[in-house]
């Protein structure tokens, strides 16, 4: 289960989200973009399309704006929030961040050689046997490793964890390249943490062959979907691949993790979004019951504890009026991120009138 935290948070990512995509919906096809070629594409599928498309250009500007969802989703959303769940972080080895890692040469010529046998067949993936060439230690020279990252990167006591966020649909010929990168990132992490067991995983946040209509949202068929994917299953063994609620209940080390991150989109993302939106930034509604229901609908716990202790919050505000404009700010900004400034300003407010008494 997520706990309230968690919830909050993610909460506000979707909130960031909705508000990010409702203010570049095309509303009419006025200041649609120029399109001549697509126009004149689809024409040939007027017959098909009439039925459900009624403005050309608008389906045109919404399948813009939809490339722009996922975009968001895939380099943003999910990776946020599957740090908010792991408590993890993303982490980047390379010469402009923390630095680059070693690994020997021995380690690199095996790295090669898996590479090789995966590319031309000889071998099927083996994480197991891959683990057992690559993570040893060796009296080859040490060479720097190149330059990687993790989308999602932690420890504990005896384990280091990396995952590589990946699109459901990756290009056809990246899986090799991203074997590869997995692979050399393992065996300089190795190196880097000599007493920690290294795991290295290929993340997918949903599986995209499920057929809602006879199967879960939230369920998955790692063959099936791996098949889907050109060269998947001759570069990657499927247990190094997280894949839908497989993923997101790894990350959060408890079950149907999945459902509960839905269930809180579902909560915010309705027809009137913007409304509840708009009324959360009202200042002059925090006294209206309406506001601090919706605060609790939209799991925001933080500002509804304020608006509990509202009226000790404002006795504080009569002793020290410089604050009077923290109070009155709203509690998004115009990109709809939740000021945090704010809310710990009046929080640490509360605080000092708690312990004054």
């Amino acid at each position: 289960m997520l706990n309230p935290q968690q919830q909050e948070k993610i909460a506000l990512e979707v909130i960031k989200t909705l508000k990010s995509r409702f203010d570049t919906f095309p509303e009419d096809a006025e200041h649609n973009r120029n399109a001549p070629f697509h126009e004149a594409f689809l024409q040939a599928f007027a017959d098909k399309l009439e039925h459900s498309v009624a403005n050309i250009p608008i389906f045109i500007s919404l399948a813009s704006w939809q490339h722009g969802l996922n975009t968001t989703l895939g380099q943003s959303f999910f990776e946020n929030v599957a740090h908010i769940i792991s408590n993890g972080e993303k982490r980047e080895y390379t010469s402009k961040k923390l630095g680059n890692l070693q690994l020997s040469q021995q380690q690199k010529d095996s790295i090669t050689r898996i590479i090789t046998d995966l590319s031309n067949g000889k071998q099927q993936p083996n994480l197991s046997q891959e683990n057992q060439q690559i993570l040893r230690f060796d009296e080859t020279a040490k060479i720097d490793a190149d330059d990687f990252s993790a989308d999602v990167f932690y420890q504990d006591h005896d384990s280091v964890v990396a995952i590589e966020l990946k699109t459901v649909k990756p290009n056809s010929g990246g899986i090799k390249g991203e074997k590869q990168k997995i692979l050399e990132g393992k065996a300089a992490l190795f190196h880097a943490f000599p007493n920690k067991k290294i795991h290295f995983f290929f993340g997918f946040p949903f599986d995209p062959t499920v057929n809602p209509k006879n199967e879960s949202v939230v369920a998955h068929d790692k063959t099936r979907f791996l098949n889907s994917i050109v060269n998947a299953h001759k570069f990657c063994d499927p247990a190094e691949v997280l894949l839908a609620g497989e993923l997101w209940d790894f990350l959060s080390g408890s079950n149907n993790t999945m459902q509960a991150i839905l269930d809180i989109i579902n909560r915010i993302a309705t027809t009137d979004f913007l409304d509840k939106f708009h009324l959360l930034q009202d200042n002059s509604q925090r006294d209206n019951p309406a506001y601090a229901a919706q605060l609790q609908k939209w799991f925001l716990y933080s500002e509804h504890q304020l608006i509990v202790q509202n009226s000790q919050l404002q006795n504080r505000l009569n002793e020290q009026a410089s604050l009077q404009r923290i109070y009155h700010k709203t509690i998004f900004n115009s990109e709809g991120k939740y000021q945090w400034d704010r809310y710990t300003q009046l929080h640490d407010l509360l605080n000092s009138s708690v312990r004054k008494k």
